[in-house]
This record gives structure tokens, sequence and C-alpha cells, in this order.
């Protein structure tokens, strides 16, 4: 019988996991790495300021370490490279999780900033599935076209594999709104990606296989 401390034992002994994804299109150029066991390192050089920032708290608030680097056709609009950059490191993301043995597999979070409230609930289920309920006051932030929200986590979700559950409780100020979302996002994921120890290297699943 496998005692808790060999299966902790055994967590220590998973390879690597990371990704390393470029995606070259007539559009964009783009390059995601990423360390699901980082300790939340990044680099975000998009060209588009606001996805930068929001990046970061992918990488900051999930622990996860990135670096992702696009060019696109910004001269045009943020369309193009945005959906490209979320394309490219879901890939990442399905990458590094390999077959996702021993991982929680689910994940939420309720993220407040200030006046905002936002619930994220996920599933690295294998199936792409997004309930989006931001409801956004304003068409931008900055420069940034607040409808790409929505186009990043479609494109992260399909590429992923994962079911991302988005729901606003709360919330006027687009900015506030849309940070507290991807600090709910990172936070979720973190959790969903973390290794259970009492679970070892198993499929989270009961059918055995995702």
């Amino acid at each position: 019988m496998q005692t808790l401390s060999s299966a902790i034992t055994e967590t220590t002994n998973f390879a690597p996991r990371t990704a390393t994804v470029s995606r070259t299109t007539g559009e964009t150029d783009v390059q995601v790495s990423v360390n699901l066991d980082g300790t939340g390192k990044c680099v975000a050089q998009t060209g588009i300021p606001f996805l930068d920032h929001m990046l970061q708290q992918i990488s900051s608030h999930g622990l996860i370490d990135l670096e992702i680097r696009a060019t696109g056709d910004l001269h045009i609009d943020d369309h193009h490279t945005n959906e490209d950059v979320g394309i490219t490191l879901g890939q990442a993301l399905h990458q590094a999780l390999g077959d996702r043995k021993g991982i929680y597999r689910f994940g939420h979070f309720l993220a407040p900033l200030d006046e905002a409230l936002i619930q994220v609930a996920l599933d690295f289920s294998g199936r792409p599935h997004l309930s989006y309920g931001l409801e956004i006051p304003s068409q931008r932030v900055g420069t940034y076209d607040t409808q790409l929200v929505r186009e990043f986590f479609v494109a992260v979700v399909n590429h992923s594999q994962m079911t991302l559950h988005i729901r606003q409780l709360d919330g006027i100020n687009s900015h506030h709104i849309i940070e507290a979302t991807f600090k709910a996002f990172a936070r979720a994921m973190r959790m969903a990606t973390e290794i259970d120890p009492r679970r070892a290297q198993t499929i989270p699943s009961s059918k055995g296989v995702l």
C-alpha cells in the first residue's frame, strides 16, 4: 500500500512541465515559453501594453514562468496579435501538461479588485468550452479594445482544451473587471495544474483518460 510520504516523493519525480511553441502566420509571429512549476517570472512583449500587463498577472498570480514575444499587424488593429498570443499560449499549456497525470485538474477562484468581483472556475478536461459572463462598460482600456478579452480566452480555451467559466459578480470599472478576471484565472489555473500528492502518477479521471 502506498503511503502519503511515498506519494509525495513520486510527485518530485515528474519531468519538467515546460513547453516552447512558435506560431507564424501572414499576420503574426509569436513565441511562447511556459514553465508550470515556475516562480512567476515573466517577459511579455506583444506590442500591446495592456495585454502585456494581463499576461504578467497570469504569470505572477499563477506562479507560472512565461516568456511571450510577438510581432503582428498592429497597424491594422490588435485583434490578430491578441488572438494568436492566446492560441500559442493555449498550445504551450497543453504541451506542458502532457497527459495531465497527477494534477488536481479542477480550479476555482474569487478575485476582488476594489469594486469588481470576478469568479473563475476551470477544468483541464480535454473538452474546450468557454462560458463568458463579463459585462465591460467601456469599449477601450487605454488603446485596448475590451472585446478582445473574450477573444483571448476563446483562443486559450480551444488550444489548451480546458473548460472555463467566467462570472462577473460586481464591477463598474473596466480596468478593474478585466484585471480581476486575469488574476482569478491565474489562481484557478495554478490550483488546477499543481500536483496532487495523493494522486501521484494517475490520470485525474474516473475514465482513466482525459
